[in-house]
């Protein structure tokens, strides 16, 4: 039983010193096991205890746009209506934001602004699980559908109440651990002229065009277990794609489905087409893309249902893992265009990465995403278009507030970052502090605050912006910003510089804190690091680090390293 498992693994030192029952261990268990989180990031999600409101953790997924609540029954019997009622109540809660974080404990407080200010920025579905090692009764499973119901007729923010039983557990544990599940076994009754067989590299193959009618009948949508092997799982309905899907299906030319979609690429163990019954019989069926339009299709069911549209199929017979493995990285490349995208042919983007390739003959400038550097470039001297971009806002704008997001920088801020062209010495400076940064934050050797810890696409590019700091502080420069490439021989041996740069990340935050304590009100880290105050304590910190780093070992020998020309100054990009 998976009980047992749990019981085992939460008697480990971890979960004993850091959590002050088994409900909690559950709870971060859980999160680490099968979201993967790391100590910090399982911690910092966890919002049980008194006055929790029934809300056991929050997860906030940026990638998949999802807010994930979670509530824990960790116990081995049956579960009646009291946990899904908790559930309800969650929900009714969580449509008054301003009164749930008045009467809730302070984590989930700080949870609550969270949810709040991701809710007014993007379209956000908001997903309820109920992760249990017990049973529902024929009651409490009348119940969770009767919920799923009211909850879905909400028209905002979407939701969803998913049950995660010992089953579900099980699943998920095995997906996160790579093990293989059950096999899924279908049979697809194709129409005459509408599909056809042939062998693509010795596998055999079918191509069909099926109905959609048929499509929500494949097992293992509504579970996902159908999309096991995808690199990329369910996006929100709320998506811009998914959207666009939808309306399509449920619009006045649902006819038109086939024209405007590329298809679904389905892998299975075994594959047997009867062309005398046109049956086309499927053993181990996993789809490695077109999960996104499935469980989209799935969820306009009805229409679907009622539909003569057809969707084209690609299946293939293709036991063997690592080509599966392949296919399914290769078929998934495709995403949404993102501002980015729209970006990457912009001819100043262009100009860079020819001018600093003509520098660099050994390095690389990746400008479009899904790009791979070629075997023959030097890694050191890859400079990916994204990281750069966000770079240049927290070094050259002095705004690492804002570098996280990447919708703003490419829309909003594309003009401003890009007006100029930058020398490539500069960009290859730039990226390795970031580099330097990053490596030490994998190998998890900085010593920063644990709550900075567990938010890194906020935190690294503040840490970023505190190194440059450093050398305007040291050189009395404070409306300036020094050149990178002018900084490159402190990379030579930054530990020092990065050691205060740490410190007064730090500081910065203790001082926040303080304050917040002082004037008796609720802090939110995740508000904090996106406004222009981290900026300013962050700016303070490092100035009065620098008044004193005389008397500091080692001190003087720093500030002289941090020592920049004037002329190697200048004014910052304002991104206000």
């Amino acid at each position: 039983m998976i009980l047992d498992v749990i019981l085992r693994d939460i008697k480990e030192i971890y979960y004993q010193q850091n959590y002050s029952n088994d409900d909690e261990r559950f709870i971060a268990w859980y999160l680490k096991k099968v979201y993967l989180k790391s100590d910090v990031e399982a911690k910092y999600a966890i919002t049980d205890g008194m006055n929790d409101k029934g809300i056991d953790a929050v997860l906030i997924d940026e990638e998949k746009k999802q807010i994930i609540i979670i509530q824990g029954k960790f116990y081995n019997s049956s579960i009646d209506h009291e946990p899904l009622q908790e559930i309800l109540s969650s929900w009714v809660q969580i449509q008054d934001l301003q009164t749930l974080q008045q009467n809730c404990n302070q984590k989930l407080k700080n949870k609550i602004d969270d949810i709040h200010s991701i809710l007014q920025e993007d379209e956000y579905e908001v997903i309820f699980e109920l992760v249990t090692t017990g049973n529902l009764t024929k009651s409490a499973s009348e119940d969770l559908l009767a919920f799923q119901n009211t909850i879905s007729e909400f028209e905002s923010p979407d939701a969803n109440i998913v049950l995660v039983d010992e089953p579900v557990i099980i699943a998920r544990l095995d997906e996160a651990l790579n093990y293989e599940l059950p096999k899924i076994k279908h049979t697809f009754v194709l129409e005459c002229g509408n599909y056809m067989k042939m062998t693509i590299a010795n596998f055999k193959t079918v191509i069909a065009a099926i109905k959609l009618s048929d499509v929500v009948k494949i097992p293992g949508i509504k579970d996902r277990t159908l999309f096991r092997k995808n690199v990329r799982q369910a996006l929100p309905s709320s998506t811009k794609v998914n959207k666009k899907i939808k309306q399509t299906i449920e619009g006045d030319n649902p006819d038109y489905f086939f024209l405007y979609h590329n298809g679904i690429t389905a892998l299975c163990d075994k594959l047997d087409l009867d062309d005398d019954t046109n049956t086309l019989d499927l053993t181990g069926l996993n789809v490695v893309n077109g999960c996104q339009s499935l469980t989209t299709i799935y969820s306009a069911s009805l229409k679907a249902r009622e539909s003569n549209a057809y969707i084209l199929f690609k299946f293939y017979e293709i036991p063997q893992k690592d080509i599966v493995n392949n296919i399914s990285v290769n078929t998934n490349s495709q995403t949404a265009v993102k501002s980015r995208d729209l970006r990457s042919n912009d001819k100043r983007v262009i100009a860079l990465k020819r001018t600093y390739e003509e520098t660099f003959k050994d390095g690389y400038f990746i400008r479009q995403r899904g790009e791979e550097r070629p075997a023959d470039k030097d890694e050191n001297k890859t400079v990916d278009l994204v990281v750069f971009s966000k770079c240049v806002m927290a070094w050259y704008c002095q705004r690492p507030n804002i570098a996280y997001n990447e919708n703003k920088i490419f829309d909003k801020y594309f003009e401003l970052l890009f007006k100029e062209s930058y020398e490539s010495y500069d960009i290859l400076t730039l990226v390795k502090w970031f580099k330097l940064i990053d490596n030490k934050w994998n190998s998890c050797c900085l010593n920063l605050n644990e709550n900075l810890l567990a938010i890194p696409s906020y935190s690294k590019f503040h840490l970023l912006f505190a190194i440059q700091s450093c050398f305007c502080a040291a050189n009395n420069q404070l409306d300036k910003v020094p050149f990178p490439s002018a900084t490159i021989k402190l990379l030579e041996n930054p530990d020092q510089v990065l050691d205060v740069a740490l410190n007064s990340l730090n500081s910065a935050f203790d001082m926040v804190i303080e304050e917040y304590k002082q004037k008796d009100k609720i802090f939110n880290l995740q508000n904090w690091v996106k406004s222009n105050d981290s900026v300013i304590k962050i700016q303070t910190s490092v100035g009065l680090t620098m008044r004193v780093i005389g008397n500091i070992p080692g001190g003087s020998d720093l500030k002289k390293s941090l020592h920049v020309q004037p002329e190697k100054f200048f004014l910052r990009l304002k991104a206000d």
